[in-house]
């Protein structure tokens, strides 16, 4: 069905950009659309939705430049132009999050030694706010001090709103924002009914387990 559907597309008879039909061949052996005046090579574009596809796989970049017979560099800059498009779409649709909400960064980058989790050197910092039942938002910061985090909220989440957070004091001046709730770690103090973060830190743990094949974007 796929190829039936792309076919039109890979045979040079319609354009990608406005799905016109008056494709005609340049002396470079690209193609270029009456209508909309852009052009493209389609050598380009069946290699680009194969690598789509192997991405679509979750096959890592360096699997897929195997698979291909293709350079990694190639796929690694496609894959992450994917995430870029994922991630900037996601974006543009995402309305502020409200009702109960749990918030955390995380940090990635892989095991290296000296301290982990805050405090850890040469790795991304990741902040998260799960709307439960909802989407997560997820954004590198480039710390996780009071005035990053509360930035991200403010412009993320709706005044009024329930959070949900640990006990680290970026989040302190929450309550001017909505209920505050938290839940102390060092005092062994996990999970009460409603009071806990288990998703954002269940989706942290998934993306974490992606992340030998993937790179977080901010979305």
């Amino acid at each position: 069905m796929i190829k039936g559907v792309a076919r039109k597309y890979f045979e040079g008879k319609t354009c990608i950009f406005c799905d016109s039909y008056g494709l005609y061949r340049l002396a470079d052996k690209r193609v270029k659309c009456k209508n909309c005046k852009k052009y493209y090579s389609l050598r380009k574009l069946k290699r680009d939705m194969l690598i789509l596809y192997y991405f679509y796989l979750e096959l890592s970049a360096r699997k897929a430049s195997k698979e291909l017979n293709l350079d990694y560099s190639t796929i690694q800059s496609r894959f992450m132009k994917f995430r870029k498009l994922i991630a900037d779409y996601c974006n543009s649709e995402a309305n502020k999050l409200n009702g109960e909400l749990e918030l955390d960064e995380s940090y990635f980058g892989g095991k290296r030694k000296g301290n982990r989790g805050r405090g850890a050197n040469n790795k991304a910092i990741a902040f998260g706010i799960l709307e439960r039942r909802g989407k997560v938002y997820t954004v590198i910061v480039p710390n996780a001090s009071a005035s990053t985090l509360m930035n991200e909220i403010k412009n993320k989440t709706s005044k009024g709103s329930v959070f949900y957070t640990d006990g680290w004091r970026s989040y302190a001046s929450l309550e001017q924002y909505g209920k505050h709730n938290i839940i102390k770690h060092h005092e062994d103090q996990f999970a009460s009914g409603r009071n806990h973060i288990n998703g954002i830190e269940g989706f942290w743990s998934y993306a974490k387990e992606k992340s030998t094949k993937l790179i977080i974007p901010s979305t």
